[in-house]
């Protein structure tokens, strides 16, 4: 696995947003003047569109409604009634709604996710927006009702089933969208954003939200095993199918309005699947797709994700993105670690070379924002290379136009490589700012000083969930008054919880149980410490309780990002420059380094933490607030999403620099199926035919793979070969009965002809020096040894050494130092190889590889006018490379030299025969005899189809692929006439297995 570190940092640096906007831009322009198409437009896909729909309806009250979904609160107050005007999609006061000259829907802003919506709407200023999202579900409302809140919203009306909703009213949904002025947001710039409504069933809406997100994903992302939180369900994979359906929608809502060019960022843990589905659903140009998928939430552990049942199906799609980011390095530490053991996929490094950049001396640069030089200019540095010093805005200091490799850490899935990286989100300063000097603040601010007089306030606000800590918090503060009696009647906690996205009736019982105990306890009839408010603040109570404060207290037990923190220190900055507690498992906090920092799990240690940031200099807190306000205010929402817009320009860099191999068409394929009079098939195994599984045993063909074998080898023009690593054993047992069918197992080192009537086969290594496997083997068993989980497995040609079940860093680690002293060690003395398979080390005969195989073949039919050629890992590469060599060009005729394989039978049989010998050389080779003449080759270039199964960014010498070995099957179907093009059996085929038996 490759690892990586920490990313160099130095305080005091700032991020320059106009920077990154040029680099954005240069970045663009370089792509496209080397051909790259971009669209300028960005695509974003979030669960809720930011705007909420209500259908204009008389219908009768008391309708049957769906079990409803918890209003998505604001992770920000909404702003109060008096000020913020209702944004509504008509003003028609009355008339029928179901006339064609009325509009049908009303639309009003929806608040919450603040942060993320501020930054979208940022991108605005240089890139057209596209916002795809669920509804919500559906209110009716008044004809002539105004409503300006979710609040207002939900109580004007009934829900409307989605049932109900008929293509007429959605038609004309998407048709009011189209320009809506969402006036109650700020948008930067003058590019528009246009919003892509998704339908979703009530069923599938309410599993996938209130169900799998709610009760699965998001306590296990925050630490919590389903057993430690309330929760009615009786599986925690009782609602994985809704929650499946509910991604494939957005997927295949998302494919319908992409064009050529696009950039994708899928956000959040609501829609993991929708990488992988969406380029399922894009077809052949789901490939060329340049995705970012950022999680918002905390990613666990690999210890803890584990735990979910549906673990593999989550991460493979999150791994059809090219660009996976989180808010933190450890975040993404354990998502690459999470992909290594549970998926068995491999850590890479990739370096590709950005285009010549132009740049501006005037940005100032950041080593140490919280999008470093390792994270969002590079994602992760791997300690292989020092991390660069230059950050996302480093190279403006240059005038002159330079290239510059980046170097980024990520996974190897099957060949396609995913990127990873971090970047927290920040909050809009600038609307921050203007929002704590609103008219109504001061008045407020002023009427809560005299209220509380001296005492010292120390501020908290968290929703009523159980990871925000709140009991936890509340203890502290008990210990604080009981640790520092001094305290006592001198302090006051207010404490604002707002209502958590599903309902907690045992956690809001324990806060005002324990609430109540410490008031008593510490309480008198002329003061009361703990002052607790279960409500949704006004945005003028807010800011006025965050500038009216003398401590912070932000305690989460699990948190991603907290917007209330770097909100409160923005209120602070024209007041008293209170300092912050905070929580260390907080993303935010290892960006925030001059808050107090404390484990909200050490009741003394943040009863210290607080006692301490009441006493604190005036000095020391103007000292910390500068640090804190200067973080804040530099890496902003906006800078963030153009942090990743640059990230995900960086991918399209690694993408346009990678060879892409195209996908095989069928028809192409078939056309000259149909014109080859003779015609050569070469299938790898595993991987190739049969999906690869953990156990080796298990990997048995599928009824659809016997099929086309079955058929291919009756017909007497198809000369067909499984050509794999297996032994001859396996071969036989499951593909044995097969008449007709040619078969090379061990790599090559063993073959059996397809006319072979009693099934011998034929040993290529008899003739070859195999002294060294002894040798070899002891090396094996010595890192056996120390390897838990590792075994030996010694064929006739070959020995290898596997690691599937071993512990996967320490594995590879073995596996890396196993083969370097091979190499440097044995293989200079001795005819072999070293290979680095899937988990497993090999060692064979040079001489003996799948190449050599193809070569054979290809001499002994030298009027086959058709080749096909499937493999999926390196040792099917030989294949390629032996089939790349020839024709050498489509008109010129290609004459061969009887390969190694040849000659060694031809000499064998020549030597038992007449009583000759051929000379050998210490490899093993044999001296060619007059009995293996050149022969001339029929085949034509445009004839041979070399294809390699997985992504088309995959390295490969192939001239084609497909993705699955689903897919290459499929494709023999189509061209025998037992399939359509679209996979479907085409009609009067065979249909089955027995019908050619």
């Amino acid at each position: 696995m490759d690892t990586f570190t920490e990313p160099y940092t130095r305080a005091g640096d700032d991020i320059s947003l106009d920077a990154v906007r040029k680099q954005v831009s240069a970045l663009e322009d370089a792509h496209r003047a080397q051909g790259t198409p971009l669209s300028g437009r960005i695509v974003h896909v979030c669960h809720y569109l930011p705007v909420i729909p209500s259908l204009i309806t008389r219908k009768p009250s008391g309708v049957l409604s769906p079990p409803p979904t918890p209003p998505v609160l604001p992770g920000e107050v909404p702003p109060s009634p008096s000020d913020e005007s209702a944004v509504t999609a008509t003003n028609a006061a009355n008339g029928d709604p179901n006339s064609p000259d009325q509009k049908r829907w009303k639309l009003a802003p929806r608040y919450g996710h603040a942060a993320m919506f501020s930054g979208i709407r940022s991108l605005s200023a240089s890139h057209d927006q596209l916002i795809v999202g669920w509804t919500g579900d559906i209110m009716s409302v008044p004809n002539g009702a105004t409503p300006n809140s979710e609040e207002n919203v939900s109580s004007s009306g009934d829900r409307v089933p989605s049932a109900q909703v008929t293509q007429a009213d959605r038609n004309a949904l998407e048709t009011e969208l189209v320009g809506y002025d969402d006036d109650g947001h700020s948008t930067v710039g003058t590019h528009k954003i246009d919003y892509v409504p998704v339908w979703l069933e009530d069923k599938v809406a309410h599993g996938h939200y209130d169900g799998y997100c709610k009760t699965t994903l998001w306590p296990l992302f925050h630490y919590l095993l389903w057993q430690d939180v309330a929760t009615e369900y009786a599986s925690v994979d009782a609602n994985y199918e809704e929650y499946e359906q509910a991604n494939q929608a957005f997927a295949s809502r998302l494919a319908s309005v992409l064009k050529p060019g696009d950039l994708v960022w899928v956000h959040d843990y609501h829609l993991l699947l929708v990488p992988r589905l969406l380029r399922v659903a894009m077809g052949e140009r789901g490939t060329d797709l340049i995705i970012g998928l950022f999680v918002h939430t905390p990613f666990p552990s690999s210890e803890v994700f584990r735990c979910l049942p549906r673990r593999k199906e989550i991460l493979e799609g999150m791994l059809g993105a090219n660009l996976v980011c989180f808010q933190t390095y450890s975040y993404s530490r354990h998502f690459l670690s999470t992909c290594v053991r549970v998926c068995g996929h491999e850590t890479a490094s990739r370096t590709v070379v950005t285009p010549s950049i132009p740049t501006n001396t005037s940005a100032t640069s950041n080593r140490n924002g919280p999008c470093s030089s390792s994270s969002c200019a590079k994602s992760i540095t791997s300690p292989t290379t020092a991390p660069s010093t230059a950050g996302p805005v480093e190279l403006e200091r240059s005038t002159t136009k330079r290239s510059s490799g980046e170097k980024y850490v990520g996974v190897d899935a099957q060949g396609h490589f995913v990127a990873v990286g971090h970047c927290p989100v920040g909050v809009d300063a600038e609307r921050v700012k203007r929002d704590t000097v609103r008219p109504g603040v001061q008045p407020k601010l002023d009427a809560l000083r005299a209220l509380y007089g001296d005492k010292k306030i120390i501020v908290g606000r968290d929703k009523l969930d159980v990871v925000k800590g709140v009991l936890q918090k509340l203890r502290a503060f008990e210990k604080l008054l009981h640790d520092y009696p001094e305290w006592r009647g001198e302090v006051v906690l207010i404490q604002v919880t707002s209502p958590a996205l599903t309902d907690s009736p045992r956690l809001e019982r324990q806060v005002s149980e324990l609430v109540a105990h410490i008031n008593g306890e510490y309480g008198s009839l002329h003061f009361i410490p703990v002052h607790h408010y279960h409500q949704t603040l006004k945005k003028d109570e807010f800011y006025a309780l965050l500038e009216v404060a003398d401590l912070g207290v932000i305690t989460p037990l699990r948190d991603g990002m907290n917007t209330t923190s770097m909100e409160f220190v923005i209120a602070q900055e024209r007041t008293k420059k209170s300092p912050l507690v905070l929580s260390e498992f907080m993303g935010i906090s290892q960006h925030m380094s001059e808050a107090l920092l404390v484990n909200p799990w050490d009741l003394g240690d943040v009863a210290a933490a607080m006692d301490r940031g009441l006493l604190m200099s005036e000095e020391s807190k103007a000292s910390r607030h500068a640090a804190l306000h200067r973080v804040v205010t530099t890496h902003t929402s906006h800078t963030w999403a153009a942090v990743l817009v640059k990230m995900l320009l960086f991918q399209i860099t690694g993408q346009s620099t990678a060879r892409r191999t195209p996908y095989l068409p069928k028809d192409k394929l078939k056309e000259s199926y149909d014109r080859a009079k003779k015609r050569l098939f070469l299938f790898d195994y595993d991987g190739t035919l049969t999906p690869i599984v953990k156990t080796p045993a298990m990997a048995v063909p599928s009824a659809d793979a016997l099929l086309a074998l079955t058929k291919l080898t009756a017909d007497p023009a198809n000369i067909v070969y499984i050509v794999s690593g297996r032994d001859q054993a396996f071969l036989e047992l499951h593909l044995g009965h097969i008449r007709h069918l040619g078969m090379s197992a061990e790599h090559g080192g063993f073959v059996r002809e397809p006319q072979n009537g009693d099934r011998e086969w034929i040993n290529f290594t008899d003739k070859l020096d195999m002294g060294w496997m002894e040798e070899v083997a002891e090396i094996f068993k010595y890192y056996t040894e120390r390897t838990t989980g590792s075994n030996i497995e010694v064929k006739k040609t070959a020995i290898v050494w596997h690691y599937r079940a071993s512990d996967p860093e320490w594995g590879l680690f073995q596996c890396r130092q196993c083969q370097d002293l091979l190499e440097n060690n044995v293989v200079p003395k001795r005819p072999i190889e070293v290979l680095v398979g899937k988990k497993n080390l090999e060692v064979r005969p040079i001489a003996v590889n799948k190449g050599e195989i193809v070569k054979r073949l290809l001499y002994t039919n030298p009027d086959a006018e058709f080749v096909f050629c499937a493999g999926d890992d390196k040792t099917d590469e030989d294949m390629f490379r032996a089939l790349h060599d020839f024709p050498s060009s489509p008109s010129g005729k290609t004459t061969m030299e009887a390969p190694l394989s040849v000659t060694l039978t031809n000499n064998s049989s020549s030597s038992s025969s007449s009583g000759s010998s051929s000379t050998s050389t210490s490899a093993g080779s044999s001296v060619q005899t007059p009995t293996t003449p050149d022969v001339e080759l029929a085949i034509r270039p445009d004839d041979i189809f070399t294809t390699s199964v997985g992504p088309s960014s995959k390295r490969t010498l192939a001239g084609w692929h497909v993705t699955t070995p689903e897919e290459v099957v499929d494709h023999m179907l189509y061209i025998l006439g037992e399939r359509g093009n679209d996979g479907a059996a085409a009609t009067g085929s065979g249909g089955t297995l027995a019908n050619v038996e």
